[in-house]
């Protein structure tokens, strides 16, 4: 029987009120159960009507469990009118059942005034349901001091209503006594504790997770939840799977889910769709919403269409996003601009910025804008780089660099990238160094590149032998040219081979130079030219350094010009002159001008 909310506890019986139902057929045990019981009754009611009031009493208790309301009525009230305590508390249950309220609460009154923590219990309920809270403190307290564990459990919760921070003590006290809600609240308690304040990643308190397996191994399933939760962070993934599986089979939809991604991330995609379905189905948007990917990573569009849908049916914000995500992918971009309005609106900041970039694709900045904004200032991290780059375009480098500064605090390398740079620009060269290791750090090779200028330009000139040799010693700077080289940064690789150039390793040099070269570095072509023609290979020299010459090299047309001069085609000299001429620099254009004057002077004689 559900009283208030608790079950009823049948005073000194240890039992529980339970339904009359039975099921028509019995196993051979539980027939002899009812066997035994009925042989109790039986002497019981013979010493009930001997005029024994204990007996009166247990036989009220054990016909009001048994559902039968009007037998145990009789029993209980000439038990109580006999003072028994116990008969009054379970009086004041049954009225309490028939609908009887304040008549139940005046004989808990009777029963608690005498001594009973039970019906103290009961009573403090019944005036909380009320709201006299100072009654229900007042009779719940007598009853957690009596050492009563539902009613220790029912003080805390209205302490804790309350804010008032001895509600954690009264949980222990509960949770101690085996109640498995106190022992899961308490570990709530203990965990949002230990997190406020802090950044939320400093693990959860040891107290806190005793308690979460204690409940856990009394069946509490949003404990066993919690636990997963806790060991799966930890790594310990074979024993949160297990107490996922455990609140799963409990009804827990979020534990399915939660099962479901271990699964999907241990590769076993098939049974984590078995867990999804489950989650899914109890009304589990996030279990939706990865069973709607599950499907579009297939191919299943319009499966995932559907399970998108699901999850936004069950409230989960993100089934919109994804919809959106979905249209857009196919070219749908009208129903796409539809889904990422609806989950923006709904305060979703990726789906306002994937919005915005719709928009402004469309042409539309001036509306663009506004939600590139909206989804910055709730935390997206891409629509303050987004805004950066706009506010760039615009030529508001002031308002750009804000921006960038707010995407690079939150560790976007780009925006980083672009913060280094605003500052190399203005001359603070400690604030570039330190964006622009974040930057590099987070894999940009531009970064790279730029830092190890940065520390290039400090470094001191190379220690020489004591024999007079230069020692070389590999420096941080060259560290961060061969990061940015090996991303494929053809500037880092020029300068990568140059270096190796400079310590005599020729083959390390060519190799750097020729991807560079091949990447479409003109530097990195001319420099190959240069190092194989010092090789005696002066006809494939010629190759790079006409690659380097047709996209724009003039030092290398004037090597091509000199070339051919030698050999005697002095027409494709003069043209290779003038072509370096055109290109510079100046110091290349005033000697490229020698060359074509004496070329001319050649070619008309």
């Amino acid at each position: 029987m559900d009283v208030m909310g608790d079950k009823g506890t049948l005073f000194e019986t240890g039992r529980f009120v339970q339904p009359s139902s039975r099921e028509d057929t019995e196993t051979p045990d539980e027939t002899g159960e009812i066997a035994d019981e009925a042989a109790e009754e039986l002497r019981q009611r013979l010493a009930a009507e001997a005029g024994d009031v204990e007996a009166m009493s247990v036989l009220g208790a054990m016909l009001l469990r048994r559902g039968d309301l009007d037998g145990a009525e009789s029993h209980l009230r000439a038990a109580t009118a006999a003072g028994d305590r116990a008969a009054a508390n379970n009086l004041g249950v049954l009225l309490h059942q028939r609908g009887y309220a304040d008549e139940a609460a005046g004989w808990w009154r009777i029963a608690a005034v005498a001594g009973s923590a039970a019906a103290a219990h009961a009573l403090g309920r019944h005036h909380r349901e009320r709201g006299d809270e100072p009654a229900a403190e007042y009779w719940l307290r007598q009853s957690a001091e009596q050492g009563h564990t539902l009613g220790a459990y029912a003080l805390a919760d209205l302490l804790e209503h309350r804010g008032d921070a001895a509600a954690e003590q009264w949980l222990r006290v509960a949770a101690e006594r085996g109640h498995r809600e106190a022992a899961y609240r308490l570990a709530r308690a203990l965990d949002r504790n230990a997190t406020r304040g802090t950044d939320g990643d400093n693990g959860v308190p040891a107290e806190a997770e005793q308690w979460y397996r204690q409940a856990a191994a009394r069946g509490h399933r949003r404990a066993a939840l919690h636990l997963g939760a806790i060991l799966e962070k930890r790594g310990e993934l074979k024993e949160a799977g297990r107490w996922y599986l455990t609140s799963a089979k409990d009804g827990e939809a979020r534990a399915a889910c939660a099962l479901g991604f271990l699964l999907r991330d241990a590769g076993d995609t098939e049974n984590a769709a078995v867990w999804w379905l489950r989650a899914a189905q109890d009304g589990d948007g996030n279990a939706a919403n990865a069973l709607g990917a599950l499907h579009a990573e297939r191919g299943e569009t319009q499966t995932a269409e559907r399970w998108y849908r699901a999850a936004m049916d069950a409230g989960d914000v993100n089934g919109a996003y994804n919809l959106g995500l979905l249209c857009a992918e196919q070219g749908r971009t009208q129903q796409a601009e539809q889904w990422y309005r609806r989950a923006a609106y709904a305060g979703h900041r990726e789906a306002a910025n994937a919005l915005a970039i719709l928009l402004l694709r469309g042409g539309d900045e001036s509306g663009a804008e506004p939600w590139f904004s909206k989804a910055a200032e709730a935390g997206s991290v891409d629509a303050a780089f987004n805004l950066g780059i706009l506010h760039a375009g615009r030529g508001e480098e002031q308002a750009a660099l804000r921006w960038y500064e707010q995407a690079a605090a939150a560790g976007h390398t780009e925006a980083a990238l672009q913060v280094g740079m605003a500052r190399l620009r203005d001359g603070d060269e400690q604030e570039a160094e330190r964006h622009l290791r974040c930057a590099a750090g987070g894999g940009s090779a531009e970064a790279a590149y730029r830092l190890a200028t940065v520390l290039d330009a400090r470094r001191p000139p190379e220690p020489a032998h004591e024999l007079g040799e230069p020692v070389h010693r590999r420096s941080e700077c060259e560290e961060w040219y061969e990061r940015a080289a090996s991303q494929g940064h053809r500037r880092a690789q020029v300068r990568v081979g140059m270096l190796a150039a400079a310590r005599g390793d020729v083959v390390e040099a060519a190799r750097w130079y020729r991807e560079a070269a091949e990447a479409g570095s003109r530097n990195g072509a001319f420099n190959l030219g240069l190092l194989l023609a010092r090789e005696g290979s002066e006809p494939e020299a010629a190759v790079w350094w006409t690659r380097a010459a047709d996209a724009g090299h003039g030092r290398a047309a004037l090597r091509l010009a000199l070339v051919y001069a030698r050999r005697g085609e002095l027409a494709e000299g003069q043209r290779w002159a003038d072509r370096a001429v055109s290109l510079g620099p100046a110091s290349v254009t005033e000697r490229a001008e020698r060359l074509r004057d004496a070329l001319r002077q050649e070619l008309s004689a």
